[in-house]
Parts: C-alpha cells; structure tokens; sequence
C-alpha cells in the first residue's frame, strides 16, 4: 500500500535512525564545489554588484506572483539571467570550510543544489545546455542543441512548455553533501532545499516581470542523462520553465 511506504521512508529517515553518518565518524566532508571541465566553455555573467537595483513593492510581488505556462518569443537578457541566477543559488560569502552564505537557505549549509540551464532564448547565448558556477558567477557550456540527438524536451510530460520557454532550470542534488551530516535524512533536505530555491525564482522573476512555472514531472533516468549525471551520486529533484510573457 502507498501509505505503508510513507511510513516507511518517514521511519528510515526518522532523526533517530540517522544518527551514524559520516560526520558522526570523523570523515572528512565532501567537497562542496563542482569543477567545470576543461571542454567546457565558461561565461561569465554580469557582476552582482553591478546589476542594477529593481525598484518594487514585496506585498505586491507576494500577491501578483502566479505559474505562467504561456511564454512569448521575446528573448531573456542576459543581465535578467545574471539576476535570476544570483537571486537563487549566488554565493554571498565563501567561508574557509568551503561553506557558503548564498541567496538561500540549505541544509547544514552544505548546499547540495546543482543548477543546469537549457537555454533556447538568452540574449548572447547559444541554444543548449549550461550549468551554473556559483563561486565564479559564471556559466559553463556542456552541450550545444544542435549537437544532442535526443530532443531536451521528451524528459517532461508537458514538452510544450519546455519547448516554448526561454531557459528550463533544472535542479539536481549532489546527494553525498547532504548525507554526510545526515544519512538518509538527507532525502528529506534535497527536495526542501530545492523547494527554496525555486521559490526565490519566483519571486525574483515577479520583480522582473518574467513568468516561471515549476515542474516536478519528468523522467528521471532521461532528464539525468541529458545532464550527463550519475544518478547514483547526482540526481534531478526540481525543474522550472522560464519566459518572458
């Protein structure tokens, strides 16, 4: 029964039955920062200190703030992209731990988030896959759309809203920052943290008059695929449209 197996994943990852982790062992943590690869071409985006301030009301965005389905043709900036990036996962301070004081609250602030970037129509940006370097604010180029012999958007139910986007965000979870505090817990952590930042998307993309809608349908074994991860280590969680409307 469905119901058995909530109460079973509810028991195994009960803050009790989490308690030997590696932390717990005296291990040395994960590393919290993922390299680009030498092929990848990296970006960098528009310096936070220099995107200009956007003047708004916080109850009015809180009100206005929807799931927009329907996107126009009109491309995104690229100092819209540098916004929304910084205002989800930008890294405020790195600290000597190789923690983080992001934009975002994370569990244990380990910050598991990886965020992948298909990109269709962004100013100065080729149609593909990006994945975001928070340290350096920065994109890293790991595929080009023409180069992909399997369409990005057979990964989700609803392909026409993917296809018709400017950007799909995706975000996985590099599992082992957050099991290593936690154990199994660390399930519960992925997907709440994702909750956070995909809610700041929202919010951020309010204040630019950008539409999003979240996403939680896909098929996991494709999406992971097309984001070159091993699911075992680095998992798809959360996904968002995004497009000018």
């Amino acid at each position: 029964m469905f119901e058995d197996k909530i109460h079973d994943f509810l028991r195994v990852t009960s803050m009790e039955a989490c308690k030997d982790t590696s932390r717990s062992r005296g291990e040395a943590p994960p590393v919290l920062k993922k390299m680009a690869e030498e092929s990848n071409r990296c970006f960098p985006l528009t310096d936070p200190a220099l995107l200009p301030d956007i003047p708004c009301n916080l109850m009015e965005i809180f009100e206005c703030r929807e799931s927009v389905r329907t996107y126009s043709s009109e491309p995104i900036t690229t100092k819209e992209l540098s916004t929304l990036l910084w205002c989800t996962q930008g890294v405020k301070m790195e600290l000597s731990n190789g923690k983080t004081y992001r934009n975002v609250p994370a569990a244990g602030g380990m910050h598991s988030l990886e965020t992948y970037l298909f990109i269709q129509h962004v100013e100065n940006f080729e149609d593909g896959l990006y994945r975001y370097m928070p340290y350096e604010h920065a994109l890293a180029q790991l595929w080009l759309k023409d180069s992909s012999d399997i369409d990005f958007s057979e990964a989700f139910p609803n392909r026409t809203m993917v296809e018709h986007s400017a950007i799909t965000f995706v975000w996985t979870s590099v599992v082992e920052r957050l099991s290593y505090g936690y154990g199994a817990r660390a399930l519960r952590y992925a997907f709440l943290d994702a909750g956070h930042v995909c809610e700041n998307l929202y919010l951020a993309a309010q204040a630019l008059r950008i539409g999003v809608c979240a996403v939680g349908a896909f098929d996991d074994e494709l999406l992971n695929r097309l984001l070159s991860v091993d699911a075992e280590k680095e998992c798809a969680v959360y996904a968002a449209t995004v497009g000018k409307v």
